[in-house]
């Protein structure tokens, strides 16, 4: 019964991939890349009958040692189609078909010489061929690109299961449990149930495109040396097992010794890890970097854009030490002509101090003429060439034994910065990776550093654009205090006796000196914006006051219900009529001008009208409200434009309605309280 469950499951098996051989071989005389996969079809097939007709033949395993192969193969090719073709990533694939190679002596050995121990070194090595296959699928799956997994996966599937369970039944076989017959019997089913996953991923090879990391060489070569490792000492406990002496014991000892000796030296010391590093990028990879995981890291560090970060000069040397393990760096800029420090991270030598750093401009002239890096380290051993050697660096920077390259940091042709960066423990010289590295991430960090000194300029230009606009509104509310002063130095010549005049005249120089103060108060950087709180007022004392001040120049008649209440902020509301009322008198010629006061359920409003020459309809809409338009000789053009800026932080807004020889009339509207319910509503 276990004789026909062995042959009919095998048989199965190559009947499914016959059959799939047979589809695939048109698509494999067409296009030479699918020849493997026909191949490894076929050989699957052969293998399967050889293991129904004569199973545990000599023949039958190298049947199976050469599907293993082909799979193998067919993996390599997927992963090699990638652009970056990694000596590592050969070194995996060609350890594993080692394995294979080895398992295939010592079939042959064992014809000649049938000892347990050779059979069971045998075992060994299937299993070691299964283990070393599934991290190969495992990072081949892993490191496919997210477009090209749909495709892949009933592959990776199938052949995840196929060497699943030859792990199994060989471990199985090795540790001499009685299930491994049963577990061969079955081993055919099992084959052919890969068939149809088999067939699911064929249906579109064009999606087996994938790219593998630098990650997953390593971690490939790392589970490699594990499954190697444990091959070895069960391979020499073999052997030893029948010598009749136990060196196992003492072998496992010194083994670890080694292990313990080896990581002693590695793990604390900064220049062996280095030495490390340098040496496996070279001979295991074609590129030194991995370009993409660099770049990551590189845009990330300099973005990083957190409460905590630091800033962005430190971000900057951080990133750069990263990309050639540098323990640390500064930054050089070119501050109005003069070279200063920018920031330091971690920068072993002492900061230089500003007098050697301000003999420096020949350098950065040097530099950016030529955008070269600079091997510091290169020059001052005397093995640079000619060009470095003729650069003029300073004193400081030769002398400095901690500085070892300096990476210029160029802006549109311009130098804005440059990065000392400080000699790693294993010091080696740079070679063109580095150079092109190091220069395109240059270029990056450029950007990024001009973009926060043009945001730091702008930011410059915004505080002194703010000091200038409240310095124009305050010349122009001092033209008026001017105005008024000189109306009444001009009245006190003639009624300097009348000791009401005199009362007026103390009372309006108070309030002139209270005036001044207040608007030198809000030159101050921190000054309160000029709405301070906005409360529900009565307009008559506001408007009574705002009025008192223009009646001596001209006759200002109120009108209306002046009692009604709004949402204003007294000085402000009171500033904004002064300077509607004073372009009223100066706009009219002699007759009087009228503040109508109206109330309603949701607003108030206030009209000041006057009988003057009035404005077109171009200047109302192009002029009126810029600062600095005028139609007065002498005039600033800042009341209009101070004015609505008043009654909009008030929340009310303003109009015009003008026409040229009839007047004009502005009108402010104001929130009523009936419209916002409570009588303290907001503070601006």
């Amino acid at each position: 019964m276990e004789a026909l469950i062995a042959f009919w499951s095998h048989a199965l098996a190559a009947a499914l991939f016959a059959a799939l051989t047979i589809w695939r071989a048109g698509a494999a005389a067409r296009q030479p890349g699918q020849r493997l996969l026909a191949g490894a079809f076929a050989l699957t097939a052969c293998w399967a009958w050889l293991s129904a007709v004569t199973p545990g033949d000599t023949v039958t395993g190298y049947a199976e040692d050469g599907r293993n192969l082909l799979w193998i193969s067919l993996l390599y090719s997927i992963s090699a189609a990638s652009r970056e073709r990694e000596h590592g990533l050969k070194l995996v694939y060609g350890a594993v078909a080692g394995v294979i190679g080895l398992s295939v002596i010592g079939a042959t050995l064992e014809l000649f010489s049938p000892a347990g121990a050779l059979a069971q070194t045998g075992l060994i090595l299937r299993i070691t061929t299964a283990a070393g296959a599934l991290v190969l699928v495992h990072n081949v799956y892993g490191q496919a690109a997210p477009a090209s997994r749909s495709h892949i996966r009933f592959a990776a599937l199938g052949l995840a299961l196929m060497w699943i369970y030859d792990l199994n039944l060989y471990t199985v076989g090795y540790l001499g449990s009685a299930s491994a017959p049963r577990l061969f019997e079955w081993r055919g089913l099992a084959v052919a149930l890969t068939a149809p996953l088999f067939a699911l991923a064929t249906r579109d090879e064009s999606g087996w495109r994938i790219r593998v990391s630098r990650a997953a060489t390593f971690q490939s070569l790392s589970l490699l040396a594990i499954c190697a490792y444990f091959a070895l000492m069960a391979i020499v406990a073999t052997a030893l097992r029948g010598s009749g002496v136990d060196w196992t014991a003492g072998l496992m000892i010194a083994l670890l010794a080694a292990m313990t000796v080896g990581a002693m030296v590695i793990l604390p010391s900064a220049r062996a890890r280095g030495w490390a590093k340098v040496k496996l990028a070279k001979h295991l990879f074609e590129h030194r970097y991995d370009y993409r995981t660099e770049w990551l890291r590189f845009t990330e560090t300099i973005g990083r854009a957190s409460v905590d970060a630091p800033p962005l000069g430190e971000r900057i040397v951080k990133a750069f030490a990263d990309v050639i393990d540098a323990p640390g760096g500064l930054l050089l800029v070119n501050d109005s002509g003069t070279v200063t420090l920018g920031a330091t991270w971690n920068w072993p030598g002492g900061n230089p101090p500003p007098a050697d750093l301000e003999g420096s401009l020949p350098m950065w002239s040097a530099i950016e003429t030529s955008g070269r890096i600079i091997e510091v380290e290169a020059i001052r051993q005397g093995w640079a060439n000619a060009r470095e050697k003729s650069l003029p660096l300073p004193e400081w920077l030769l002398e400095n034994r901690a500085a070892w390259a300096a990476v210029p940091l160029l802006h549109q042709q311009r130098l804005i910065g440059l990065v000392v960066l400080a000699s790693p423990e294993y010091r080696r010289p740079l070679d063109w990776e580095d150079f092109d590295l190091l220069r395109t991430a240059g270029n990056q960090a450029a950007s990024s550093l001009a973009e926060a000194m043009g945001q730091e300029a702008l930011a410059n230009a915004q505080r002194f654009e703010e000091f200038n606009r409240r310095f124009a509104f305050i010349l122009h509310d001092i033209k008026n205090l001017v105005s008024q002063l000189s109306l009444l130095s001009r009245n006190a010549e003639r009624h300097a006796d009348n000791a009401e005049f005199r009362a007026d005249m103390i009372a309006t120089l108070q309030s002139s000196v209270g005036k001044m103060n207040e608007l030198l108060a809000r030159l101050a950087p921190h000054s309160s914006s000029r709405v301070q709180r906005v409360e529900a007022q009565s307009l008559r004392p506001i408007l009574t006051a705002a009025i008192a001040s223009k009646r001596r120049d001209r006759d200002v008649q109120l009108l209306g219900d002046a009692s009604v209440h709004a949402f204003v902020d007294p000085g402000a509301l009171e500033q904004a009529v002064g300077h509607l009322l004073q372009n009223a008198v100066d706009a009219s010629s002699g007759t009087a001008v009228m503040v109508r006061v109206s109330g309603g359920p949701d607003s108030v409003t206030i009209a000041i009208s006057d009988k003057g020459v009035g404005m077109d309809g171009d200047f109302i809409r192009n002029r009126l409200f810029q600062p600095f338009a005028s139609t007065k000789s002498g005039g600033f053009g800042i009341g209009a434009f101070e004015a609505r800026s008043l009654v909009a932080a008030m929340g009310g807004r303003m109009s015009v309605d003008s026409r040229l020889g009839e007047g004009t009339t502005f009108t402010i509207t104001l929130p009523a309280p009936a419209q916002l319910g409570e009588p303290e509503r907001k503070i601006a």
